[in-house]
């Protein structure tokens, strides 16, 4: 077993001390710090070649990864093991008056005792074994592990087979930017050093699963998110002839009901099931206060994937959304009949149907009613938007959709379907190449021999459930899955940009091992420090060893 815990405790504290809020200045900062860092080992003042401060691409922000490898001179070997985690982390608000030591440890948990806490907080705070601060956890004690492992084997070289490259990359906490640069430079190590990746190891938090779970995990493979999207108009009216119009925030609400917490949309996989859908956004897009009703609603949902694909998504929810158009007018319907009787009116049947397209279908009529009038239009209308800072890719993407609806000639209520965000596809380990099955038993045999010197249950699991940058270093989406969220994307090519290609080409069977905690994203963010600083270093290393061993 290495000696690791002083070492990743020194790094950790290092790294936590640096301000790295995504989309902040501070993530160059950190990357700055990071690449002096392992340039001042050694062994990379001796190769200096082999560390890299990379600029992101096709990047609103001027931020950088910082990669470094190692070769082992063991025995001659192109198999190689990448160990990746993001430098950034969320902003720290959420710290009221303490916001001021969120990235000092030690004066935060002072500070703690202090506060009125939850009796197992408490016991942590006044712990020797649990640190709390912005990053802790999520994840510069994971970066600080490989940060170890690099910096052991470029002391001890002679101890590695083969090879292993370190990824240190800037956004994941948003648009993975990083990740999605360091593709491209992995691809390019891999033409220009022969290098065989046979395995990645990411090192993000972990945590319980339900209440008083013991268990410490690792994970093969991760979930994967969308971000489906619907743009709903309806027919304006005066809201005191109420009826006389079609309110799109009665159908969002529909739409919502029929999605939001639905298990029937939970994608079971390898025995593990994801949790269900559940709304991020439901707004109208009037931009001011008048007595007509709304022309549009924007609503969309997180969704999570372990087998369905893009396409089968959009399928199953345009199919919901038809559902919820025919009952929302079937309700207003009811109530209208039960108004007209209670004001003595007639009632007469509303004109509506239920009308449900995705982006793709809605782009397919326009180009055909308006050719490339419409397609110069838009391109036009695509950059100005790019222009406009106050647009995050959700809003612009919903900007287009909008601008494109214009162009109907016959603008009956609707429901269009489409992808807002990133797609972070589903990456699924289950030993169908040889390579996944060495990555397996590697975790197996890891387990089998650090577990002996650790109290609580190291358990593997299928799919990390959180999104994470695993999802962008392999692909188990076929062609057809990724077109349909391109496709349906009005942000892509423009707003958002993704190499599939470049991904496809990299494919490495990818697991999670990483620091245990609780409370990431929060104002009591902490970490376990023994499973944290001793076991992940270890286990990562007995993988690291087993994989890239010619045995």
């Amino acid at each position: 077993m290495l000696q690791s815990r002083e070492q990743v405790l020194a790094y950790t504290k290092q790294l936590v001390q640096i301000e790295s809020i995504v989309n902040t200045e501070g993530e160059k900062v950190i990357a700055h710090s990071l690449h002096t860092l392992i340039a001042s080992m050694p062994y990379f003042q001796k190769h200096y070649d082999q560390v890299l401060l990379e600029k992101t691409v096709d990047d609103a922000q001027d931020r950088f990864n910082v990669l470094a490898f190692v070769k082992g001179t063991k025995a001659p070997s192109n198999r190689t093991v990448i160990l990746m985690g993001h430098i950034d982390t969320v902003g720290t608000n959420d710290y009221d008056e303490l916001q001021s030591l969120a990235y000092n440890p030690e004066k935060l948990k002072e500070a703690l005792k202090e506060e009125p806490l939850a009796e197992h907080v408490k016991e942590h705070v006044h712990s020797d074994n649990w640190m709390f601060g912005r990053g802790v956890l999520d994840m510069k004690s994971g970066l600080a592990s490989h940060l170890f492992l690099l910096h052991y084997y470029s002391e001890n070289p002679h101890l590695l087979e083969g090879n292993i490259v370190f990824v240190g990359e800037c956004d994941e906490e948003d648009g993975s930017n990083g990740i999605l640069t360091a593709v491209s430079t992995l691809n390019k190590w891999k033409e220009e050093y022969g290098f065989q990746y046979v395995g990645a190891v990411n090192a993000d938090f972990v945590s319980p699963r339900y209440a008083d779970d013991p268990n410490r995990y690792i994970y093969q493979g991760t979930v994967g998110k969308l971000l489906p999207s619907f743009f709903i108009t309806g027919a304006e009216t005066h809201v005191g002839s109420a009826f006389e119009g079609l309110d799109p925030n009665f159908i969002a609400a529909e739409l919502t009901r029929a999605i939001n917490y639905n298990p029937a949309l939970c994608d079971e996989s390898l025995g593990e099931t994801t949790v269900p859908p559940v709304s991020l956004k439901q707004m109208d897009l009037k931009p001011s206060y008048d007595v007509q009703t709304a022309l549009s609603a924007y609503v969309y949902y997180n969704f999570f994937i372990h087998s369905w694909t893009p396409k089968m998504v959009l399928d199953k929810l345009c199919a919901i959304a038809e559902d919820a158009f025919t009952n929302a007018l079937e309700s207003l319907q009811q109530r209208y009949e039960a108004y007209a009787k209670l004001s003595g009116q007639p009632a007469n049947p509303l004109p509506w149907k239920s009308n449900v397209m995705t982006y793709e279908q809605l782009e397919q009529q326009l180009v055909d009613l308006h050719g490339d009038t419409y397609r110069t239009h838009m391109e036009e209308f695509k950059a100005a938007l790019m222009e406009r800072e106050d647009l995050d890719t959700r809003m612009y993407a919903a900007r287009v959709v909008e601008e494109a609806w214009r162009w109907m000639p016959e603008k009956q209520p609707t429901i269009i379907a489409f992808y807002s965000s990133l797609y972070s596809p589903r990456i699924e380990i289950s030993g169908k190449t040889n390579e996944e099955k060495r990555l397996l038993e590697g975790v197996k045999k890891a387990v089998e021999t650090v577990q002996p010197s650790y109290a609580y249950p190291i358990v593997t699991r299928n799919f990390f459930p959180y999104i994470s940058d695993m999802s962008f270093v392999a692909i188990s989406d076929n062609e057809e899955g990724i077109r349909a969220a391109n496709v349906n994307n009005p942000s892509f090519g423009t707003k958002l940009r993704v190499n599939y290609e470049e991904i496809r080409a990299l494919n490495v069977p990818v697991i999670n091992i990483g620091p245990y905690g609780v409370d990431a994203h929060k104002k009591l963010e902490r970490m376990e420090m023994t499973y944290s600083l001793e076991v992940v270093p270890n286990l990562t290393n007995e993988v690291v060893q087993y994989v890239l061993s010619s045995d």
